[in-house]
């Protein structure tokens, strides 16, 4: 058994960027919503150093550019977060630009800072300009509200939700040279989520000092194996931003942050999928037995984007040709005959050709609200996990009459 202070032992917390020392927060409702919160600050006692990932969407919301533009002109010196939901501020031109930056700004000369120490971020509807007005009036109730620990926290994580029906928070402790370090993290996300880079929304911070170069090395390789890992229904928003914060420090991030950071990472990407709008089934898919990981990596993706697929879970349906059509489909080099499949612990179809399980037997494996697929592709050593749930009616309708 590990030593309670091992640097290679995790210690789950409660309380998501509540948990990480030095970290105030907070979220309430400005009127972006009718009546559900809808800004969210979040506020470092000292200079951080700031990472990011974003979404490779040709098409950027002003919030993403602008937290890209005061990340290269201060990304050693980051301070605070504002989000809003409601709305997107995307798709809205020089306007939108204009309103990302004077949001900044008013929250840098509310809270004693330059402009460029603030990171935005907005999701919600695109296309539609940003309430400046009711950003200024929330802004300056807000620094006053600020606070510590799991209330607050999930005050913020409550406030970024847009379908969301619960908050994202999550937070990890680890130990290095006998010292207790934090990391911890809320995100928001249920529906267009296909990501490529993060998804949605989520912030991150820690209390280990480190160079920005170690901070976003880390973020960087943690989100190839979870955010990237997920899906909803296929889509990529415009407005994707993971955005972590860490005490300045030199060189490398302490032993256990990169541990500690992945499964911060991976429970706020999970808990999206859980929550996929419309969504009454997870599904976890290792692909294994692969050349590579970037082989067994594009074809999880393909079946977990798959929509006959999560039709088929939504069903409960044993087809499980519609896996291996959808694994074959991106040309990753799935060989017939080769391939064997496994549905929670047990034998489904071997070598490509005998099935194992009667239609009942898988049946009944797939009542469950968590299935477990494994397709092993009896070609190598490497594998990876991907996550993704059902497709239901209650998805076609909320995205029906998203804004109406």
């Amino acid at each position: 058994m590990l030593a309670p202070s091992s640097p290679d032992r995790l210690i789950a917390l409660r309380g998501g960027l509540g948990a990480v020392p030095g970290i105030k927060l907070t979220g309430i409702h400005a009127g972006f919503k009718k009546r559900k919160p809808d800004l969210a600050l979040i506020v470092a006692e000292r200079d951080c150093v700031g990472a990011a990932c974003i979404t490779t969407n040709e098409i950027k919301a002003a919030p993403v550019l602008v937290s890209g533009e005061h990340l290269g002109a201060d990304g050693e010196a980051v301070r605070a977060i504002v989000c809003n939901s409601g709305c997107a501020n995307a798709c809205t031109g020089e306007r939108g630009m204009h309103d990302a930056r004077t949001t900044a700004r008013q929250a840098a000369t509310l809270l004693g800072l330059r402009p460029t120490q603030v990171l935005v971020a907005s999701t919600g509807v695109i296309g539609v300009p940003l309430a400046m007005d009711r950003m200024q009036k929330g802004l300056e109730r807000i620094v006053g509200q600020l606070g510590e620990g799991s209330e607050a926290a999930y005050e913020a994580a409550e406030a970024i939700m847009t379908t969301d029906h619960v908050p994202k928070l999550s937070a990890y402790a680890f130990y290095h040279q006998g010292k207790r370090y934090v990391v911890g993290g809320i995100a928001k996300g249920a529906g267009m989520i296909a990501p490529n880079m993060a998804t949605m929304l989520a912030f991150a911070a820690t209390d280990a000092p480190m160079s920005r170069t170690a901070l976003q090395q880390a973020l960087s390789e943690a989100v190839v194996d979870t955010f990237n890992m997920i899906s909803v229904d296929g889509d990529m928003s415009t407005n994707d931003s993971i955005y972590a914060l860490a005490p300045r420090g030199e060189g490398a991030a302490p032993a256990g942050f990169t541990a500690a950071l992945h499964a911060v990472c991976e429970e706020l990407a999970v808990a999206m999928v859980r929550d996929g709008e419309g969504a009454t089934k997870t599904m976890t898919v290792t692909v294994s037995g692969a050349k590579t990981r970037e082989q067994a990596r594009g074809i999880c993706k393909a079946i977990i984007n798959s929509s006959l697929v999560k039709c088929a879970l939504y069903g409960e349906d044993p087809n499980w040709g519609r896996i291996i059509a959808a694994a074959g489909s991106i040309g990753a080099g799935v060989v017939d005959g080769s391939w064997s499949l496994m549905l929670n612990d047990r034998v489904w179809v071997e070598r490509g050709a005998v099935e194992a399980l009667s239609e009942a037997e898988a049946h009944g494996e797939l009542e469950g609200q968590d299935v477990r697929v494994v397709l092993d592709l009896g070609q190598g050593d490497q594998q990876a996990v991907g996550w993704g749930c059902d497709l239901t009616t209650q998805y076609v309708h909320i995205n029906a009459h998203y804004r109406t």
